[in-house]
């Protein structure tokens, strides 16, 4: 007897479909976000918009802040691949900031979510939101030790360590500086260019790097 017609879809298609449901649910609420603002959208106009059910928005993301969270957090491993990827003779700093706008260029919306969505204080949660930015730092520390120890093998464990860390909550700390500006500046102008973010973070890095001069 034949069981053609009753066979559940194989496990990559599923994990496909999957993938592509919460790529749509991503894409959809940046977009929402930038036209109506973060709190203004719900997860019932995200999921109707995205052509689901509330029931599978919540099987995806626990709340609306946890969508902001899950496109930094996928941005992550992004971020340390790119920077394993530089030049041998590129400084730490900015091999970190070129990788986070070659990421940026690598997932679905670029950074929108980041600068079309919740400003980081209007997200709700410390803790998950102190999780979410010790990943953030933590992924990118770990990449730069990996560099370090392939590019000067030699060099005391614990200092390369160290170095990693600093520099990679360094640069975190740029991210969140050009962030929270940016949001400053749409509230007092309604702007949400991408180009202006940009350049933020771009002036971001040079204050940490020339710190010292000032």
């Amino acid at each position: 007897m034949s069981t053609q017609g009753t066979q559940e879809p194989e496990p990559g298609r599923r994990d496909r479909k999957k993938a592509a449901t919460r790529r749509t649910l991503l894409q959809t609420a940046t977009r929402m976000f930038a036209e109506r603002g973060f709190q203004e959208t719900t997860v019932k106009d995200i999921a109707t918009e995205a052509g689901v059910t509330e029931r599978t928005f919540f099987r995806y993301f626990p709340s609306k802040e946890d969508l902001v969270f899950a496109e930094i957090l996928d941005f992550v491993p992004l971020v340390a691949q790119e920077i394993l990827r530089r030049p041998a003779g590129e400084p730490p700093l900015a091999a970190v900031h070129n990788s986070l706008l070659a990421a940026a260029g690598r997932l679905d919306g670029g950074l929108a979510i980041l600068f079309v969505g919740a400003p980081p204080r209007a997200l709700t949660g410390q803790t998950r939101r102190t999780h979410v930015l010790t990943e953030f730092e933590d992924g990118i520390g770990a990449a730069l030790a990996e560099r370090f120890a392939e590019h000067d093998p030699e060099e005391p464990a614990r200092r390369r360590a160290l170095r990693a860390s600093v520099l990679a909550r360094g640069a975190v700390g740029a991210v969140r500086g050009a962030l929270l500006t940016h949001t400053r500046g749409y509230e007092a102008t309604g702007s949400r260019r991408v180009e202006d973010f940009a350049a933020l973070l771009d002036e971001a890095f040079t204050v940490l790097r020339t710190a010292d001069d000032a």
